[in-house]
């Protein structure tokens, strides 16, 4: 018999007393951070190039069911509060066996997310600069620095400072589309779909990129100091926000940079360039700064603590289980995600990979560890209920976003694999052992 989400949430909570803990608006920015990340100053670009205009289909598709993801991934963060997210709720939904293929898909997702939303603000700094693919990757290693510094010095830093960018971002991000707008040309519509409407689905694959932070923001469930209160606040805040930004944002690039926007690795700084002049290249290039460092910053928060989870259940090695406390820093996990950080570096401008590939790649991984966190809810949430049909409008939805990651999808599948052979986790972790 499971135990109950009152006592499971009060048994965690007393866990680490006196620990930093979040409250709503620091967990709103980390909750912010991951979906906002920088993918939205690039996927309107790269989902331009797949569909045309018909991509705004795909836009709203993704919108409409980011709703009962996050939606699910709230209800059961604030039942089920701990540092391994959505690989503690298949444990406790299927077993400790079926949540290692999770929890290795969004282990082995960070360094390749992480490299491509620095890659993102990289890419603008050398547009502006006037430079090449070698200065977009030195700056993205810049980027993953700053990331992984501010982690080292712990949660309440990460979180004080996201609190001020994504405020200040999302400001910025409102005033591109305000001043961008009057630019718009009803003729930059058509045709709708030049594609086709099959390029709606490859769209919507590298736009997964943009709505997957929910499962990633659920890795910080155990840190807000209420989570059965603060969790379905901090969501809906969440949802409000992205969803204005990205619409309008994505409707404004098709409607004033039309075919160019297809064409083009830095997007924003065509429309700021539009009422700007020149001087809007500066401008999107430090606001891709900023907007990567914090999608990196909770992604290496939220990965970091899975690693640190994964080894405390004996789904990976026990030497990454040091910081799986409530409030600890888990600075060995934080290691390797350096390492592998490091490693797809290496690997991605050796083999020449695009930031499009990279972005897909991650879809991949993440859709498929949505796709669990759906089906585990329809285990532990009240059947029948709002949240419960909602977990399985995700489910479907999720797994069609798998079919059209195409060949891609053998990442997954080779990681679920592989781990499946690890001898496994020698102990389902109960609430009462959080932080121990």
């Amino acid at each position: 018999m499971r135990d109950s989400p009152t006592a499971a949430a009060g048994e965690h909570q007393n866990a680490s007393p006196g620990k930093p803990r979040l409250g709503l608006l620091a967990g709103t920015a980390l909750y912010v951070g991951a979906v906002l990340g920088p993918g939205v100053m690039v996927l309107p670009a790269l989902a331009a190039e797949a569909a045309g205009p018909a991509s705004l289909v795909a836009w709203l598709v993704l919108l409409f069911f980011s709703v009962p993801v996050a939606a699910t991934f709230a209800a059961l963060g604030a039942r089920h509060p701990d540092g391994g997210g959505v690989a503690t709720f298949v444990t406790r939904a299927f077993g400790p066996r079926w949540a290692v293929p999770v929890g290795w898909w969004f282990f082995a997702a960070v360094p390749v997310g992480v490299l491509s939303g620095a890659l993102v603000g990289g890419n603008y700094v050398a547009a502006t600069l006037g430079r090449g693919p070698g200065t977009a990757l030195w700056v993205a290693m810049v980027i993953l620095a700053a990331a992984f510094a501010t982690n080292y010095a712990g949660l309440r830093l990460t979180g004080r400072v996201q609190l001020v960018m994504v405020v200040v971002l999302a400001v910025f991000l409102l005033v591109t589309v305000a001043v961008s707008a009057p630019a718009a040309r009803l003729e930059n519509f058509t045709p709708f779909a030049p594609h086709g409407w099959m390029a709606v689905g490859a769209a919507a694959t590298v736009l997964f990129y943009a709505f997957s932070g929910w499962e990633a923001a659920s890795h910080l469930s155990a840190e807000f100091s209420d989570p059965r209160r603060q969790l379905p606040h901090a969501t809906a805040l969440t949802l409000a926000l992205v969803c204005v930004l990205y619409l309008t944002l994505a409707v404004t690039t098709i409607a004033v940079l039309g075919d160019r926007a297809a064409g083009t690795a830095v997007p924003l700084s065509l429309l700021l360039e539009v009422t700007l002049g020149p001087g809007g290249r500066t401008v999107t290039a430090v606001a891709a700064l900023v907007l990567s460092l914090v999608a990196v910053n909770t992604y290496l928060a939220g990965g970091a603590r899975l690693g640190a989870a994964l080894g405390r259940d004996g789904a990976m090695p026990r030497a990454l289980a040091k910081g799986a406390g409530v409030g600890d820093v888990p600075r060995r996990s934080l290691t390797v995600h350096l390492a592998l950080c490091l490693i797809a570096g290496v690997v991605a401008t050796a083999s020449e990979t695009d930031l499009d590939t990279l972005m897909r790649t991650t879809s991949a991984c993440l859709a498929a560890v949505s796709f669990a966190g759906m089906a585990a809810a329809l285990r532990l949430l009240p059947t029948r209920t709002v949240t419960w049909y909602g977990a399985l409008g995700g489910l479907v939805f999720t797994g069609l976003v798998l079919v059209f990651c195409g060949e891609l999808l053998l990442v997954p599948l080779v990681l679920g694999a592989g781990a499946l052979l690890w001898p496994g986790p020698r102990r389902i972790t109960r609430p009462q052992e959080f932080g121990s």
